[in-house]
């Protein structure tokens, strides 16, 4: 029996993630190649696509119209996802998109049906899902290691990025709902399904941003299993999730990127003490292109897939009860930042009563 042609991928666009990330693990798996990268600078298409033997496409058009590309990557801001991933869809590629999939619920769900209905396979790229990590951790919550589960404290933050990055823009989709409260929610949904309820959210504008900066959310499960989330991108870096059940609690750091050569640590505390369970290393990013190969066969094939195709319709349910709760975006009066002359200087030592 003959091995069947990798599957071959355009990529619209040089984003960091995709050269430094994607593009790597696209040329190592067996079953995927990178066949073009498109950009509107000649230059940088160039640069990206050498390393593989890949064509530079001098503009996204261009590659969707070629006949040697089966599927597409989208790492673009997430405003352009919809159109672009549309345009894809239209001209008969299958699509991974880098999440969010799109900036809103309708867009999201009409994307979703384009590709049903076109017969190709649409995938959101969230890669930590794809970390045996968590999968060992439903196990272990599952054999009941910390007793019946009560709540889960879910995070993610990282420190300030220049204010030219897209993530401050709100005309490219930028915002820190979308682009690492993500993370954590979607955490929520793998680690206590999917019926959430979002009992109460918040969202806040740093002081001179267009965008929100930080923001959290309170939901529940129907059987009462509380979710505390918290986000935001003017932190200290944070990237972690907490399960705290009856008889104990599971933690998990560095739980939403990690690269390949780490080794999770689960630290388990118990009425017994505690117990830090040194995991095997896993490279979710592999993980996610193979997934996605895998999505791409069985939709050739006629077969149910694997995947979960409706995992991004699920999220950006949940995206948009986070919005449509917090109501308001609150803009950080100045005062009430703190300043970073005064945060260095260290406390003053009481001298009297």
């Amino acid at each position: 029996m003959s091995t069947p042609a990798p599957l071959r991928i355009g990529v619209l666009g040089c984003a960091d993630i995709a050269v430094r990330r994607m593009l790597p693990a696209m040329a190592a798996l067996p079953e995927t190649e990178v066949a073009a990268v498109a950009s509107r600078d000649p230059e940088k298409a160039a640069a990206a696509a050498a390393p593989y033997g890949a064509a530079a496409v001098l503009g996204y058009e261009a590659l969707l119209r070629r006949d040697d590309v089966d599927a597409v990557y989208v790492p673009l801001p997430a405003a352009l996802h919809a159109e672009w991933t549309g345009a894809a869809l239209r001209a008969g590629k299958h699509v991974l998109a880098e999440k969010p999939l799109t900036t809103d619920l309708e867009s999201t769900a009409a994307l979703l049906d384009l590709a049903e209905a076109a017969g190709l396979a649409l995938m959101e790229n969230v890669m930590f899902v794809h970390h045996r990590l968590h999968t060992d951790v439903r196990a272990l919550v599952a054999d009941g290691v910390i007793g019946e589960l009560r709540s889960l404290h879910a995070s993610f933050g990282i420190p300030r990025l220049p204010d030219t990055d897209i993530r401050h823009d709100p005309e490219l989709g930028g915002g820190a709902l979308g682009d690492v409260g993500v993370y954590p929610l979607r955490a929520a949904q793998h680690l206590l399904g999917d019926d959430l309820d979002v009992l109460g959210a918040h969202l806040v504008r740093g002081a001179g941003s267009r965008v929100e900066t930080a923001g959290g959310a309170l939901l529940a499960t129907p059987a009462g299993v509380t979710a505390h989330i918290a986000f935001g991108m003017d932190h200290g870096y944070r990237s972690a999730y907490e399960l705290w059940g009856s008889a104990g609690r599971l933690t998990v750091e560095r739980a939403y990127t990690p690269p390949a050569g780490h080794r999770p640590v689960v630290r388990l505390e118990t009425r017994t003490g505690v117990e830090e369970r040194v995991l095997d290393a896993d490279d979710q990013v592999r993980n996610t292109v193979a997934a996605f190969a895998a999505l791409v066969a069985s939709v050739r094939a006629g077969e149910p897939a694997a995947h979960d195709r409706e995992a991004p319709l699920r999220q950006a349910r949940l995206l948009d009860a986070v919005r449509r709760r917090a109501a308001l975006v609150r803009p950080v009066p100045e005062a009430a930042r703190p300043r970073a002359d005064a945060a260095a200087r260290p406390a003053r030592t009481p001298t009297g009563p």
